[in-house]
């Protein structure tokens, strides 16, 4: 991170890593979208919300997504070299799907998704990297938050943070297909209405540092899905640090 992106990132909770996603990869990822929705209602955008896990089973361009050697240097500043994906999901949405709440924030303190400053260095509980695979344009929904919310030391007014009322300091945050919004969690964010003309695609991954984790549901490595684990041949020594079950003392530094 530059000396510009670690002010940015303490100054508003977030960073959006450009490019993260080359142009010809991104048409593979949403050619192999388009397909399974072809076949498979469920993977289709719903004026609601579609939510679909397991992201590292879609095929190697998806599971080399997680370990960007684009974007992994931001995650290893903001968590620590003893990071791990705690877990991950696209959320696919059609115009007219309805927002999501803001969450987050940095009152009350929430011990699993935090952001403290000490001793000249961030430190982060819950972070994300959100892709987007297609455009987000500026007005059209999608991703907002509260910059600078996840330093708060009051609480948001619930009806500012339940989209009862429109308020200013919502922002809604831009982005390109192929870009990354890199956040912590600690940051008060939600989704706006999606008023484009076209679905949104998003991929979720969620890092926490080594020691801890937030979806305790499974881990990658140890416990978790058959197909995840079917996968581990085809892994990097990089990926499998990233995929390492949370520990104190034996979780591995990721290269």
């Amino acid at each position: 991170m530059t000396e510009e992106e670690r002010y940015l990132f303490d100054l508003q909770g977030y960073l959006v890593v450009k490019n993260a996603i080359d142009a010809d990869t991104l048409a593979v990822m949403n050619a192999w979208i388009d397909a399974q929705a072809a076949q498979n209602p469920t993977w289709r955008a719903q004026p609601h919300k579609t939510e679909i896990a397991n992201v590292l089973t879609w095929g190697k361009p998806f599971l080399d997504l997680f370990a960007n050697a684009r974007v992994l240097p931001y995650l290893k500043e903001l968590l620590g070299d003893h990071l791990r994906l705690d877990h991950d999901y696209a959320v696919f949405l059609q115009p007219g799907a309805k927002p999501l709440w803001l969450h987050g924030g940095g009152t009350p303190f929430d011990p699993s998704q935090y952001f403290l400053f000490r001793n000249g260095k961030m430190f982060n509980g819950l972070l994300v990297a959100a892709y987007a695979l297609t455009d987000v344009p500026p007005g059209q929904g999608g991703f907002a938050c509260i910059l600078g919310s996840h330093k708060s030391n009051y609480a948001c007014p619930s009806d500012i943070m339940r989209m009862q009322r429109e308020s200013p300091i919502v922002q809604q945050v831009p982005v390109q297909a192929g870009d990354c919004v890199v956040f912590t969690e600690a940051l008060a964010h939600g989704t706006l209405p999606w008023t484009g003309d076209h679905d949104r695609r998003t991929i979720f991954f969620k890092y926490s540092p080594g020691h801890m984790t937030w979806a305790s549901r499974y881990y990658f490595a140890a416990e978790g899905d058959a197909e995840v684990q079917a996968l581990e041949p085809e892994l990097t020594e990089r990926q499998r640090a990233l995929l390492d079950p949370p520990s104190i003392d034996r979780h591995r530094r990721v290269p």
